[in-house]
């Protein structure tokens, strides 16, 4: 199982830009789906973005096209690039290995201690 650690959160005006980092210790980061969701206050989380180990990017209808996800394999490391960032982003962002079998061994899932991400003038 990896161990998952986000950075990059904090406070931006509307209309800023901030990139989320997520990186991951062990050597079997690149098997991994990966994902990012988020947790307003009082609300479900939701997925924000997912990225498979072939470096596929899928995005959920309900959001605007201002996110990009991405990796590194090399950095074990997945982002999240948020741009025209609105009031309503504001959430605790988290990033997720998704749980697989691969080559006959089972990988769980794994979750970061979340970053907290404030849109506000």
């Amino acid at each position: 199982q990896v161990q998952l650690v986000e950075s990059g959160g904090g406070l931006v005006q509307p209309g800023g830009s901030l990139r989320l980092s997520c990186t991951a210790s062990g050597s079997s980061f690149s098997i991994y789906p990966m994902c990012w969701y988020r947790q307003a206050p009082g609300k479900q989380r939701e997925l924000v973005a997912s990225i498979t180990n072939s470096a596929s990017t899928n995005y959920p209808d309900s959001m605007s096209g201002r996110f990009t996800i991405s990796r590194d394999n090399a950095k074990n490391t997945v982002y999240l690039q948020m741009n025209s960032l609105k009031p309503e982003d504001t959430a605790v962002y988290y990033c997720n290995a998704e749980a697989l079998w691969y080559r006959g061994y089972y990988y769980p899932a794994s979750w970061g201690q979340g970053t907290q991400v404030t849109v506000s003038s």
